[in-house]
């Protein structure tokens, strides 16, 4: 009988926001001092929060009323924010939201880690907060979200196709956008070629519940050296319409460097296993970091903010100290962006990359830039990286970890302490799985130092630095 009785809505309210969270989220506390995780709200936000998940020690909702806004809050750029699964923050003011961020990675070092940090230094802020990246990755749907807004107006409401990005959470639709901010403007417009094209035609967009659909999704790369890499991948191999689009792409826009294509038919979107037939132009891009060049492909591993990661390797390498006699290791090393940043300033350095693929990359770029001192090995980390390993190569004396989120294997983290290096530099994009392997070598090591580097504005992504010392 209880089954069918609707549950009263649980308000709490006069919640003040003081933070930010995990995607997307702001956190604040009631008057008894619960934590609460709420979405659509900022810092020196007072709201009514309507409850959706009750925990001992916190609980999560969403914004039910406002009762004051904050001062911080500023205008969205976007006119997609709020329904695009992107950007977060916009409504927060930059400098706010490197405040909170900077927080937050200390937060992670003090209560997760209860790690005690020597030198702190202050957060890397990005001078462009938008039109920072270098990749955008849209999805076609063969379904449109439709915003509550739009509903409630009444009318006809068009659920047709759209290209663009998924809602968070909405697996199954697509926000159709026609103007993002973060990528050089000719992104947008190859994107909106498509779509219309793609629409004139009566094409089929990808329907992610039935895995039909002739268009699935789209990348586009480029550089700060005016280089343009773009990938349609598609759902279905028709080759005549294949060749219609392909065709129209590189007569549409002369500025494309490279084309490919890549036909995926799985049951998910990831297409590292699958092979990029090249179309058109040269195989790769060029990009500049600092005094190396990189040759990028489709499938290459690469910093998504060109700008930032100049300052990010810059404070690697001051961060380094490296004379010109030492063996530097670098683990999670991708296609040796880091490794060749540092190898002109020591003896030699060895990298190890689980992607066959970002290897190739690594010994491409390493002939690209008559580096004669870097040496890759493929592989698993927790594998590769033993005893034996440095039997073969020498004993460190310095060790970069560059791990994805997660961070490092158990294993790893044993080795890094088994080693007896004298620094460890860890770059990480999740600053508590970074505090958490930091623990481990608690006792042998120590924090010297911690950066943070703010490589995405307007999301919670940050990036953080530690270097370690032996005791």
């Amino acid at each position: 009988m209880g089954r069918g009785r609707k549950r009263k809505r649980r308000i709490v309210e006069d919640v003040t926001m003081t933070g930010i969270a995990d995607k997307g989220q702001a956190v604040g506390r009631d008057a008894e001092g619960m934590v609460y995780f709420v979405k659509g709200a900022v810092p020196g936000d007072v709201i009514d929060v309507w409850v959706k998940k009750k925990r001992n020690s916190y609980r999560q909702g969403v914004v039910e009323n406002f009762k004051s806004l904050s001062d911080l809050r500023v205008k969205p750029f976007c006119e997609h924010f709020g329904n695009c699964g992107g950007c977060k923050w916009q409504d927060l003011d930059y400098p706010s939201q490197l405040k909170y961020k900077n927080e937050a990675v200390l937060a992670a070092f003090n209560r997760i880690g209860h790690i005690e940090v020597k030198e702190h230094r202050p957060i890397i802020g990005c001078e462009l907060t938008e039109v920072y990246r270098n990749k955008m990755e849209y999805s076609f749907s063969a379904r449109r979200w439709v915003p509550q807004e739009e509903l409630d107006a009444g009318g006809e409401v068009d659920f047709g196709p759209a290209t663009g990005f998924h809602r968070a959470g909405a697996f199954n639709m697509v926000v159709q956008i026609e103007k993002c901010h973060l990528q050089d403007d000719l992104s947008n417009k190859i994107r909106n070629h498509v779509h219309e094209l793609a629409m004139s035609e009566g094409w089929t967009f990808y329907n992610t519940k039935e895995h039909i659909g002739f268009l699935r999704n789209l990348l586009v790369r480029n550089t700060t050296l005016g280089d343009w890499l773009v990938v349609p991948i598609l759902g279905e191999d028709l080759p005549e319409e294949r060749e219609k689009l392909m065709t129209s792409l590189v007569e549409t826009f002369p500025q494309l460097t490279s084309v490919y294509y890549v036909i995926n038919q799985k049951m998910n979107d990831t297409t590292f296993d699958l092979p990029f037939h090249h179309y058109h132009g040269k195989k790769t891009i060029t990009e500049k970091l600092g005094h190396i060049n990189y040759q990028i492909g489709p499938k290459s591993f690469f910093q998504t903010n060109t700008t930032q990661a100049v300052r990010l390797f810059d404070q690697v390498a001051e961060l380094a100290n490296l004379k010109g006699d030492e063996l530097v290791y670098d683990l999670y090393t991708g296609l040796g962006s880091i490794a060749l940043y540092l190898a002109d300033k020591c003896q030699k350095v060895v990298g190890i990359e689980e992607i066959s693929a970002a290897i190739d990359d690594a010994n491409t770029n390493k002939e690209l830039n008559g580096i004669d001192n870097a040496y890759f090995e493929v592989g698993d980390c927790k594998k590769v990286f033993t005893s034996d390993f440095v039997q073969r190569h020498g004993h460190p004396d310095l060790i970069v970890v560059d791990p994805p989120r997660p961070g490092l294997h158990e294993d790893v983290v044993k080795m890094l302490g088994n080693t007896g290096v004298d620094r460890i530099i860890y770059v990480s994009c999740n600053p508590a799985t970074q505090a958490r392997d930091i623990a481990l070598l608690e006792g042998q090591y120590t924090v010297e130092v911690i950066q943070p580097v703010d490589m995405f504005p307007h999301t919670h992504h940050i990036e953080n630095i530690a270097l370690l010392k032996r005791i």
